[in-house]
């Protein structure tokens, strides 16, 4: 067995852990990963399945004062683009024919660094993006290969579902109630610079990113859906710029990001970041997701958050009340819960 099989096997295996946390998880694979495919820096975020929005970074970049250019050149740059790819895996200096220049965030930020080569995974399954991990090489060394590329091609599809599940996994943690009368505002300049701020936004940022006990948060969350908002303002990218993202104990929180309406002010106005608890509807769709529930059951599950009954759900699908239960069983296995009530818990946070 080859040095890149055992890699698999292992990566396999870390993701066949059910309760390890997504950060845990990716901190295991990237150890895996190194041995087998050499790296100098990495940045991997989860993303909300819909928008395709990071929401969750973990890095190790030289380029960290710059972290909210690295971001914006990120979402601003259509080549290789998470969201553009065809498959699984793509490598810069393959993609470009050598013409590095190609790539906006290359020319722009990464050339000063010395990158050499980018090797992008996104990690997509049929309820979505659950992610993308940039794998960088600083010089002198030497572009990914195609056989380091197919390593990371027959990863990519069992990092996708171990991600998907570490999601699915805190809907099984206790939600406690959020303090706080309305949503925290984090204000961006046009460069996604940190002007001003509402009191509550520090402690969400400390939750969603802990740091160390002497620094400032880092509000790269507020930052992706500041970049999204940017992208779709350029046209580069379509999807809305928002994402939910998990804060601890099961709570989800919709960050939203849209620009401030200053007419008497001159230039391009500030960008406004919302952080506030995911909507019903919002939590229940990303539960569904992660999941993995079909179509009619996600319906299922809607007529009984409104509180029908088997037989009030039968008649608005259109089915028998055996079939509803037959739903309701699958929804249980898939949930990994045995009642309604704890399915409603989970599903609706309360």
């Amino acid at each position: 067995m080859t040095a890149q099989s055992r890699a698999i096997d292992r990566i396999m295996r870390i993701c066949a852990t059910a309760a390890m946390d997504d950060r845990s998880l990716r901190v295991a694979i990237l150890n895996e990963i190194r041995p087998v495919v050499a790296f100098d820096a990495f940045v991997w975020l989860l993303t909300d399945p819909q928008t395709e929005v990071g929401c969750s970074p973990l890095a190790d970049v030289p380029c960290l004062p710059e972290l909210p250019r690295l971001i914006m050149l990120k979402y601003l740059t259509p080549f290789n683009r998470w969201t553009r790819l065809k498959g699984p895996v793509a490598r810069m200096h393959e993609s470009s024919g050598g013409r590095l220049e190609r790539s906006l965030v290359w020319s722009s930020l990464l050339s000063r660094y010395g990158v050499t080569d980018v090797a992008s995974v996104v990690f997509r399954g049929r309820q979505g993006c659950w992610g993308f991990l940039d794998l960088w090489r600083i010089n002198p060394s030497a572009p990914f290969t195609e056989s380091e590329a197919g390593f990371l091609t027959s990863i990519a599809k069992g990092v996708t579902e171990a991600l998907q599940g570490s999601q699915a996994g805190t809907f099984k943690l206790a939600s406690p109630t959020i303090h706080g009368a309305g949503p925290a505002v984090l204000i961006l300049s046009p460069e996604l610079e940190v002007r001003a701020q509402t009191a509550e936004t520090n402690e969400y940022l400390r939750l969603l990113i802990p740091p160390d006990p002497e620094r400032r948060p880092i509000p790269a969350a507020a930052y992706n859906v500041g970049a999204q908002l940017l992208a779709v303002e350029a046209g580069v990218d379509q999807h809305p710029p928002w994402a939910r993202v998990h804060l601890s104990l099961g709570v989800w929180l919709t960050l939203r990001a849209a620009r401030l309406e200053v007419p008497e002010r001159a230039g391009t106005p500030d960008i406004a970041v919302t952080i506030e608890k995911s909507s019903p509807t919002e939590r229940l769709d990303l539960f569904s997701r992660a999941c993995s529930l079909s179509a009619r059951e996600v319906e299922l599950l809607g007529h009984l958050m409104l509180g029908a009954d088997t037989h009030l759900t039968a008649q608005r699908m259109f089915v028998s009340e055996n079939t509803v239960q037959d739903h309701l069983k699958s929804i249980f296995a898939k949930t990994a819960t045995t009642n309604r009530r704890t399915l409603m818990a989970r599903a609706a946070g309360q």
